[in-house]
């Protein structure tokens, strides 16, 4: 009986011990921060939206720079796509600005009505526009550099950039647009026929207050197409890229292209680079994929290792991405791909 005892005792200290090993090993893993948490850190702010809620903006930094180390850095604008919040759109980031390095805010945003869905407000581009004012009441020691303030964004980020890049009060280095809607009436009517973006017109009648054909003027003024004379006479570089399989933004032909023949049309030595390729929505906006290039091109980035889909240079200076199924190898990336856009 004493032996059985003390075998059971034995077994269950063994058992115990196994247990407790276990528990220090999950607690050591979930406190050990990924490549990316330890690179940057993200602080939070609140600003008030135009039409008045207080939203929130946060604010991505190299994990080094905060009160007590903040030389003059360059900041990036990003607001996030359709329907996601601001804080969504940091994953696309990752830790980038520690690879800068630069500063990122990505505001919540706020339309006339609706919270995820500004499509481009007029409001929400003046909140855009003050972001790094914002910013810098909160945390003082924060230094931007004004002379290297960017805008980048995807789908309704790249809408809402094109828009800020027209502001004539707003001083931008460089603008990124991936996958931008460029002309909300052809969006709206492209929404009733484009899988699963049916629930769409309804909620753009509560934003926008009524339809196209109702109100033209307010969805025209949330179209970058017509702001094309504004954004040539700026000189902003300007990268655009776009699809030909996106399955949301499903006509980029007649958006971002439109847009693009119409901006050199106007300006024929514009600083703009037009990307096309053959990628799914948002895909190429990510910093495992085409974002270190688009930043590489600003110098933003180290382009050291960088590489980009096999491609050719057209006669109008766009880069067209080879269609995957060539099974062609990435290339070094080179300054030539950034075309009059290179900062």
């Amino acid at each position: 009986m004493t032996l059985r005892r003390g075998a059971a005792t034995r077994t269950i200290r063994s058992s115990l011990v196994i247990f407790l090993l276990v528990c220090v090993a999950v607690v050591t893993a979930a406190a050990t921060p990924s490549r990316a948490a330890s690179a940057v850190r993200v602080l939070t702010f609140s600003y008030h939206s135009s039409v008045g809620p207080v939203r929130t903006a946060y604010l991505v930094l190299p994990s080094w720079y905060g009160a007590l180390r903040h030389p003059p850095i360059p900041l990036v604008i990003s607001p996030h796509g359709r329907g996601v919040s601001g804080s969504y759109n940091l994953r696309f980031w990752g830790d980038l600005p520690a690879r800068g390095p630069f500063a990122l805010i990505s505001p919540d945003g706020q339309g006339r009505r609706l919270p995820f869905y500004s499509w481009g407000y007029p409001g929400q581009i003046d909140d855009l526009a003050r972001m790094p004012a914002s910013a810098r009441t909160v945390f003082p020691w924060l230094t931007i550099d004004p002379a290297r303030v960017y805008a980048i964004g995807d789908s309704m980020g790249g809408q809402e950039v094109l828009l800020l890049a027209a502001r004539q009060n707003v001083r931008l280095a460089g603008v990124v647009a991936f996958d931008p809607v460029t002309d909300m009436a052809l969006r709206y009517r492209r929404w009733f026929v484009t899988p699963g973006e049916h629930a769409l017109p309804a909620r753009a009648r509560i934003e926008f207050g009524g339809t196209p054909a109702q109100l033209p003027h307010a969805y025209a003024a949330r179209s970058p197409r017509v702001f094309v004379p504004a954004i040539a006479r700026t000189g902003i570089p300007l990268q655009l890229w776009w699809s030909h399989r996106d399955s949301v933004v499903t006509d980029q032909s007649a958006e971002t292209a439109v847009f693009y023949r119409r901006l050199v049309a106007i300006s024929p030595a514009a600083p703009v680079q037009q990307i096309v390729g053959y990628w799914e929505h948002a895909h190429e906006m990510h910093p495992e994929t085409q974002l270190p290039a688009a930043l590489a091109c600003f110098g933003l980035v180290d382009p050291a290792g960088i590489e980009v889909p096999a491609h050719t240079s057209r006669p109008n200076g766009s880069v067209e991405e080879l269609p995957p199924e060539q099974g062609r190898s990435p290339v070094p990336f080179a300054r030539a791909f950034c075309g009059r856009a290179a900062g």
